[in-house]
């Protein structure tokens, strides 16, 4: 009983998520030969023949001409075993079925005695422009046994997966991810359909990894103290464990810089009105404090610019815009930065909010704080001006799309209705996740927060 074994659109490289099938070459029944091309794609860089690693009888197909698939994605499903599989052939005869040029390339190759360097699943050499006869192909090993040159090494018995045809990787970010790392993609066992390696399997590897090394460098524990000949010899510098809040947030802050495309705009805005209003509202009722204030000009200005109140869905390759605005505010805690989340933030007039700031700020720095708590913001408002700077480009609170930065409210010179005059300036920036949105719509939003700053009154039109 022949075996069914299904081929995927292999990692073309060069950050290559997707490609166009643009031309079949092989139809339901046909025998193919092991490294025969199977479809021809069309990718950002380059139109590709993809060699399938298996050879038998094609049993089905995956895709119309013209579709894109993702990388990962089935092309086609051979039924190995077949008479055409006897792994002794040669590379003319595998060729069989290819267009003429790739034959004449192969019995090139075969006439000066070199064997085609293997790279998994990948085709180089193809250079926009270039003609197809001197293009060079990566062929894969072939999964039928064979003797192996004397010069390749022998597979070693950690090996998990087989050492021919190409690494079953998701997306090219995961590809990156483990370069980064240092890490061997075959000894990975993915856990995503027909043994995908998803990104939660390289970071799953990537902490046993560092678990590793802390055992091998971790200090002694509730033990005696060292002698000081011993403690000469550790290396100098305090190793402070990456763990808890600390932990969370630095493993969030790494994943905004690896997955979103940042970009920050800036602008001066004169407050001297925004902190008249506030002394007029606090002399008539309870105290609003002035991260309130900002905390309800970003509610309203997120109701003119919803696109910034989303999150990309990078597997679906979707925006998705959110319908309720849960406000994020960074808080510098003994235990590190930390960002509670006001729910319902458009929901709240300015007492409500100042309310809930203060309750959510004393119980961050208590510790206490429940990790729905925490949790689910859509975006962030970051007063980095009570450190006593004047500007910052923030990193994004992944998943969202966007944080407003504060700083400081300063006296400055400041022409005001036509004279200079000394007034109080603060500098707001913006940094946003350039997938959602193009830097009009940012500026707009930005500039129409710098508006409520600079006249209150603009935001009667949203009360």
């Amino acid at each position: 009983m022949p075996e069914v074994r299904e081929f995927t659109l292999p990692d073309l490289g060069e950050g290559l998520t997707e490609a166009e099938i643009v031309r079949w070459l092989v139809s339901v029944g046909d025998v193919v030969a092991v490294d025969q091309p199977v479809v021809e794609v069309e990718t950002a860089k380059a139109m590709v023949e993809v060699p399938c690693p298996y050879g038998g009888v094609v049993t089905a197909r995956f895709g119309d001409e013209g579709a894109e698939i993702p990388v990962g994605a089935p092309l086609i499903t051979v039924a190995v075993g077949a008479p055409s599989e006897d792994g002794g052939g040669s590379r003319a005869e595998s060729g069989a079925g290819a267009p003429a040029a790739s034959r004449a390339e192969s019995r090139a190759e075969g006439a000066a005695g070199a064997e085609p360097e293997r790279s998994g699943n990948v085709l180089v050499g193809y250079g926009t422009g270039a003609p197809a006869a001197r293009r060079r192909r990566v062929r894969p090993t072939a999964p039928t046994p064979s003797p192996a040159p004397v010069a390749a090494p022998a597979a070693t018995p950690a090996d998990t997966r087989p050492p021919a045809g190409p690494v079953a990787v998701i997306s090219p970010l995961v590809r990156r991810l483990a370069r980064e790392h240092g890490l061997d993609l075959r000894r990975i066992t993915g856990t995503g359909p027909q043994g995908l390696i998803l990104r939660a399997d390289v970071e799953r590897a990537v902490e046993r990894a560092a678990e590793t090394a802390a055992v091998r460098t971790a200090a002694p524990v509730d033990t005696a103290p060292v002698p000081a000949a011993s403690a000469a010899a550790l290396a100098s510098g305090e190793r402070v464990p990456l763990r808890g809040v600390r932990g969370a947030v630095a493993e969030k802050l790494a994943t905004s810089r690896r997955e979103i495309p940042d970009a920050t705009c800036w602008v001066d805005a004169d407050a001297t009105e925004l902190l008249a209003a506030r002394r007029a509202m606090n002399a008539a009722g309870p105290k609003i404090s002035l991260l309130a204030l900002l905390a309800r000009i970003c509610t309203a200005a997120l109701a003119r610019f919803p696109e910034l109140n989303a999150t990309v869905d990078t597997a679906a390759r979707e925006i998705v815009r959110l319908p309720d605005v849960h406000l994020g505010f960074a808080a510098q805690t003994e235990r590190g930065l930390v960002v509670p989340v006001v729910r319902n933030a458009h929901e709240r007039n300015a007492t409500d909010l100042t309310e809930e700031i203060a309750r959510l700020t004393e119980a961050a720095r208590a510790g206490t704080l429940k990790p729905a708590e925490l949790t689910g913001g859509t975006f962030t408002l970051n007063n980095y001006g009570v450190f006593g700077v004047d500007g910052s480009t923030p990193i994004i609170n992944h998943p969202e799309a966007a944080m407003l930065g504060v700083g400081r409210i300063t006296p400055k010179p400041w022409v005001h209705e036509g004279e200079l005059a000394v007034r109080h300036v603060v500098q707001l920036s913006l940094t946003f996740d350039h997938r959602v949105c193009d830097g009009g719509t940012a500026g707009g939003f930005l500039r129409y927060v710098a508006d409520c700053v600079e006249h209150p009154a603009v935001l009667l039109r949203t009360l």
